[in-house]
């Protein structure tokens, strides 16, 4: 029997499932597994994750968020995209301030946190070394979002953190033909691009603690970030998106 639920659910629940058995990166897979058996002394009690992170919302979202990778003894300890550190606290808070999540503070993929009207995904799906992938990495990984952009055809406003994950979206949209030059998103925070098909581009500085702890982002900047984004799907007109 049909299970009700939207195709596009269903196609990004598969998605999801290539995604945990992916073995593209050895170099990721090995940190992510290190990660899980060595633990953190503060987590000693988790079962980590361990390897590739799914993304994680609302598959009719008309907010998308795109990060750079899983953090070693967050999403990869915890099996959830920004669940479990500082980036996540930051992050969530901001969200539940502007009315895209249900609470202000994610410890764990079961603590009944619900995205609304938004979906957060990731350029890379591992934890790399230092949160640095590798070209090659980038581009391993690139099709797991191509992927998915196929099936989240309600988005209207695109919010990136930091520069790589703003490019790696901007190449997303390239390879899709949605795009022609990377020069002509070019990123700094707050910066929005208004994309060919009518979908805006926001770009924000990462929410690491490098960031936050330093007042490069404060929790006002970031604030503002989504408050936009709310101003912008209220008055945009249906019938836009990336047609999928």
């Amino acid at each position: 029997m049909p299970s009700g639920r939207p195709s596009n659910a269903r196609q990004l629940d598969r998605l999801m499932k290539e995604v945990d058995r992916c073995r593209r990166c050895p170099r990721l897979r090995e940190h992510c597994r290190a990660i899980a058996e060595t633990k953190r002394r503060a987590y000693r009690e988790w079962d980590y994750w361990g390897r590739p992170v799914p993304s994680f919302g609302d598959p009719s979202a008309r907010l998308l968020l795109v990060g750079l990778a899983p953090g070693a003894h967050g999403a990869n300890r915890t099996g959830r995209m920004f669940t479990g550190d500082s980036s996540g606290d930051f992050l969530y808070r901001a969200l539940h301030e502007a009315g895209f999540a249900t609470q202000a503070s994610s410890v764990s993929r079961d603590d009944g946190l619900e995205l609304r009207d938004t979906y957060i995904t990731a350029a890379v799906r591992c934890a790399p070394p230092d949160n640095k992938p590798t070209r090659e990495e980038f581009q391993n990984c690139a099709s797991h979002l191509d992927n998915e952009l196929i099936h989240l055809p309600h988005v209207l406003v695109v919010v990136t953190f930091g520069r790589l994950g703003h490019d790696s979206f901007v190449g997303a949209e390239i390879r899709a033909g949605r795009a022609e030059r990377k020069s002509e998103y070019p990123f700094s925070h707050g910066a929005e691009h208004v994309l060919p098909d009518g979908r805006t581009l926001i770009s924000s500085y990462h929410p690491s603690r490098q960031n936050t702890q330093t007042g490069r982002l404060t929790p006002a900047m970031f604030r503002s970030i989504f408050e936009r984004a709310r101003e912008i799907l209220a008055s945009t007109r249906p019938g836009l998106g990336n047609g999928a």
